[in-house]
């Protein structure tokens, strides 16, 4: 599709690789809606990117159901979901507390579940639409210390595989990122230590991957790509 023509929604979008895929969809002449849970963030992000903002916890139904209003309303349509927003969460299985494990789940899977089912729903009206899931490589191996993460992104596959068998017969593209490591605040948001710059891949780069996935002829579409750091160490 061509960009200049997207009106997207793109969930966790005032930082990040989904601040950066606002960016560089809005450098196109595409309209955005990005959401975010603080409206301070989310106004700041707007006015920045030049798009609009609206401040939305993709945990809570009404709030998604509220932000999908508003966006095809302002927008006068919607055509591309960017599902981006995630939380992390590192300890031992033995450690790992039941509360964390649902915070998690609440964000990274319920909320993608209740953005992709409001998406495709307008989608299927109009036949013709674009959902794609950020993964992570954590969606396709598991590590020590990753129950409550790897859990989700392994959900979050799963999702990406019904939905597209679901919904490609209504010409609706359903694709999923896999990034490996990348410089955010993914991790200081943890209370972990800075990350090293040296090795890892920037957001924009996985911006990048998502404008080659939308830019691609509608006779086709990606349906997954993984995107690893050369030596992120």
């Amino acid at each position: 599709m061509e960009l200049k023509n997207i009106k997207a929604i793109i969930t966790g979008g005032t930082s990040g690789i989904g601040y950066e895929t606002a960016k560089m969809l809005r450098s196109h002449g595409a309209q955005v809606v990005i959401c975010g849970r603080k409206e301070a963030s989310v106004q700041q992000a707007a006015t920045a990117l030049d798009v609009r903002g609206f401040t939305a916890d993709v945990s809570t139904e009404a709030d998604v159901l509220a932000l999908f209003e508003y966006a095809i309303s302002e927008m006068d349509g919607l055509n591309v979901l960017i599902n981006n927003a995630g939380i992390g969460g590192f300890a031992k299985l033995i450690d790992a507390t039941t509360a964390d494990f649902q915070k998690i789940w609440e964000i990274n899977v319920k909320g993608l579940f209740m953005a992709g089912r409001a998406a495709a729903q307008h989608f299927m009206t109009q036949d013709h639409g674009n959902i794609i899931n950020i993964g992570s490589t954590a969606s396709q191996r598991g590590f020590a210390n990753g129950s409550a993460y790897v859990a989700s992104k392994f959900a979050v596959s799963g999702l990406t595989e019904c939905w597209r068998a679901e919904l490609r017969p209504h010409n609706v593209r359903v694709m999923q990122v896999n990034p490996s490591e990348v410089l955010t605040d993914f991790g200081t948001k943890l209370g972990l230590p800075q990350q090293k710059e040296e090795g890892k891949l920037k957001p924009e780069q996985i911006a990048h991957v998502i404008q080659a996935m939308l830019s691609m002829d509608d006779v086709g579409f990606i349906p997954d790509a993984a995107v690893w750091a050369t030596n992120p160490w």
